[in-house]
């Protein structure tokens, strides 16, 4: 059987990255152009930025993509780019760049969720997968934050989602209060390791039935109590804060998750996925408490926005023929189709 190469763009937010799967099991190349420096002073992406950075650095990308992979256009079965969620400029760049190589070579051209992408790259190998159906998923990103009910590959459901900030937001937003450098993620991370779970933060939604998350609450509580032990002259240790904050984060994510595993005991795996995937507290969270499924947590190097993860759910669409045509638009707000657990 001839194998399948699959060529995928992904530039939804500020890395634009190019790679190559073959066969839908093995990463001959992910090349990663990441835009941090720039965004640094600012506190997060600006979107104008980021967008002008994808245009400068796209093709360099196509190239090193295709040289570390070993391989030329005609040997690429499709092409496939992530259409939404994201920021419109950056997806914009992304999709105009795979419809011109698409069509410059005759190829057909997958569109793909960037959230199915996070999912999926838990299906890869070097990830521990392949995934088990039916699965259940926790993305979180700085972006999203949803419990997605996954019954055969390809077949996307979500159960729940934030109705505010996402975590990875949250963790942003607590460590500019914090004067930390953005992305402040890994950093709080390390620092709650160091402190304890003093100062018993709100956990928003536990009490609510559901899957829904709310980190804004957790979020004002912080910043108010920064702020007002400011305005007494009071030191606070900082890592404690840490400390407290990534508790909360973490009690509600393993609850909410928990809560849908026992609603669904038919789930044979857990997928843990996205940008806050890579936290090192969720990370044994999971590994003391999930003990009933199989969990699949990326390996860090694809936990990131990654062409490589955009690939293995393009991989699910090829297999189906599911193309879509060049006049391919974006979608900044794509989502999931919504399942109704029955519980309000």
């Amino acid at each position: 059987m001839k194998s399948t190469y699959i060529l995928a763009f992904e530039s939804s937010c500020d890395e634009t990255s190019v790679a190559v799967l073959k066969d839908g099991q093995k990463l001959l190349s992910n090349v990663i152009a990441t835009q941090i420096a720039s965004h640094k002073r600012f506190g997060g992406v600006v979107p104008e930025i980021a967008s002008r950075h994808h245009t400068e650095q796209i093709t360099y990308c196509i190239e090193a993509a295709m040289e570390e992979a070993k391989v030329e256009p005609s040997d690429l079965t499709a092409v496939a780019v992530t259409e939404g969620p994201g920021l419109v400029g950056a997806l914009l760049v992304g999709m105009t760049a795979a419809k011109a190589f698409a069509w410059a070579h005759d190829l057909p051209l997958i569109g793909v969720n960037h959230m199915a992408g996070h999912l999926m790259a838990a299906n890869l190998p070097d990830s521990g997968g392949p995934i088990e159906y039916p699965a259940l998923a926790l993305l979180v990103s700085g972006g999203h934050t949803e419990l997605v009910y996954v019954a055969q590959e390809g077949d996307y459901r979500k159960i729940g989602e934030t109705r505010d900030d996402a975590v990875g937001e949250a963790y942003d937003k607590v460590g500019r209060v914090l004067g930390l450098t953005y992305p402040s993620g890994k950093t709080i991370d390390e620092m709650a390791h160091r402190g304890q779970d003093v100062y018993n933060f709100p956990r928003a939604m536990m009490k609510e039935p559901g899957y829904e998350f709310s980190f804004s609450g957790l979020k004002s509580s912080f910043i108010n109590l920064v702020h007002n032990a400011e305005q007494k002259s009071e030191t606070l240790n900082d890592d404690d804060l840490a400390a407290s904050f990534q508790a909360a984060v973490l009690d509600i994510l393993l609850y909410k998750t928990k809560e849908a595993l026992a609603e669904f005991p038919e789930i044979r795996t857990l997928v843990v996925a996205g940008g806050v995937a890579a936290n090192q507290g969720l990370r044994e969270r999971l590994a003391s408490e999930i003990k009933n499924v199989k969990v699949i947590i990326p390996p860090l190097r694809l936990c990131g926005d990654n062409a490589g993860m955009i690939a293995a759910a393009a991989y699910t669409e090829l297999k189906k023929h599911n193309f879509v045509g060049l006049s391919e638009n974006a979608f900044p707000s794509l989502s999931f189709e919504s399942m109704d657990t029955g519980k309000k």
